[in-house]
Formats: structure tokens, sequence, C-alpha cells
């Protein structure tokens, strides 16, 4: 007879138990209403904020701006704002440059400036660059270019950060700064449309001028895939 009282009292105490756990559960428990209607978790975003950095062309900053002064001041300039800021201390710079390649090779800096690029046919349209349609891409030109550093977006045209076309000497069917994608060689392009002249090959290290239209460091395209982030691992 003990016995069986034993087990009568202890499957009670069992039942009590999970009775227990059971309403403790439905104090956590979440209604339809709810679920339905998670409650709105509001974010402060009062304070005051400063832009620190920013890149729609990569390596322009880095080449164009002589300081880092100026380089951090370009980095916090609004775009509407940057071309009127830094056209003119890029061209400088970009002069100061070709002046410098001129000394290293013992020539006379007078001698040795920018020379218009492979983006003269672009923006000329279909005509090509001649005597009576010269290539309009001066210093002047290309430095108020990327003096402000955005990308731009083309609907018309195909995406891409330069296409040289058919090539030089002509550039036939060339599209440039119409966008960026992945597999363009942005460092490339820019060194191109900085130092590579009309030809776009103009200091390619080749007859004792130095290599200043590529960085020589190549794209992986088995690195690049269709889905997010779009590029692997670093390799």
């Amino acid at each position: 007879m003990k016995l069986r009282n034993i087990n009568i009292l202890f499957s009670a105490l069992c039942l009590s138990v999970l009775m227990v756990g059971c309403s403790e559960d439905d104090d956590f428990m979440m209604t339809e209403t709810e679920v339905m209607n998670p409650p709105v978790m509001e974010v402060d975003f009062s304070g005051t904020y400063s832009q620190v950095d920013h890149m729609g062309r990569p390596g322009i900053n880095t080449v164009l701006n002589g300081t880092p002064e100026l380089k951090n001041m370009h980095n916090r300039t609004i775009p509407s704002e940057m071309g009127a800021a830094f056209q003119a201390s890029f061209e400088a710079r970009l002069e100061a440059l070709h002046d410098a390649y001129a000394v290293a090779l013992g020539a006379d800096p007078a001698n040795i400036n920018f020379e218009p690029n492979i983006l003269g046919d672009i923006l000329n349209g279909s005509e090509p660059t001649s005597m009576d349609n010269p290539n309009p891409v001066s210093a002047a030109v290309l430095t108020t270019v990327l003096a402000s550093d955005v990308l731009e977006v083309a609907p018309d045209a195909p995406t891409t950060y330069f296409n040289p076309g058919s090539g030089a000497p002509n550039f036939e069917g060339a599209v440039g700064l119409t966008g960026r994608m992945l597999q363009d060689d942005v460092i490339d392009v820019s060194l191109i449309l900085l130092f590579g002249g009309e030809s776009g090959a103009r200091f390619n290290g080749e007859g004792g001028l130095p290599q200043l239209v590529t960085d020589g460091v190549s794209l992986t395209a088995d690195n690049i895939s269709s889905s997010f982030p779009y590029i692997g691992a670093p390799e």
C-alpha cells in the first residue's frame, strides 16, 4: 500500500511541475496581433555628421591631390563643389607630374606636357579626330571631368569605365566614363587617360620611357560572380 501511495504522489508532483512549466511558457508567447504588427524601433539619428570619404573614381584623389590635407579636403567636399575647388590644382598637379618625369628622363620639362588623350574620339562623337576636328581633351578639360569624383550613368550607352573599341589609332566604337563594371581595370584606365596620350600608350615603358599607363596588376575574371557581393575573396 505504501508503494502505491508513493507512486501516486510522484505522478502528481510531475504533473504539477509540467503544468507550472506550461503556464510560464504562456507568459512569453506572442499574440497573433503582435506577430503581425511588431513594435517599431526608433533610432536616434541626432548629432553632428561630417563626410570623411567617398570614391567615385578610384585613384584620382590619390594621384592628383599632392598633399594629405588636399586629399582629406577632397573627400569632404560634396560633388557639386568639387570642380570649382579642385580643377585648377588637378591641372597643375598633372603638369607637375609630367615635368617630374621629364627631369627624370633628362629632358626639358617644357617639351614634355600632357597630351590630349583617347577620350577625344568619344567626345567628338562619330567624327574622328583630325586636323579639322582636333582632340578636345586638353589638360583643363580632363581635370574638369575628373575633379568631380562621381560615376556618370549613361542609360543609352553600355556601362563601362572605358572600352577602347577597335583600339589605337582611331578607337572606333570606343565608349568611356558611362559607369563602371567589376571587370573594368579603373586604375589602368585612369593612368592611360592621364599619361597615355592619343594612342593610349605614350608612356608605356618602351624606348627608355617610364611605364605610366598601367599599375601592373591584372584582373582575374574568375574572381567575379553573378551574385552578391559579386566579387570573391582577395587572391
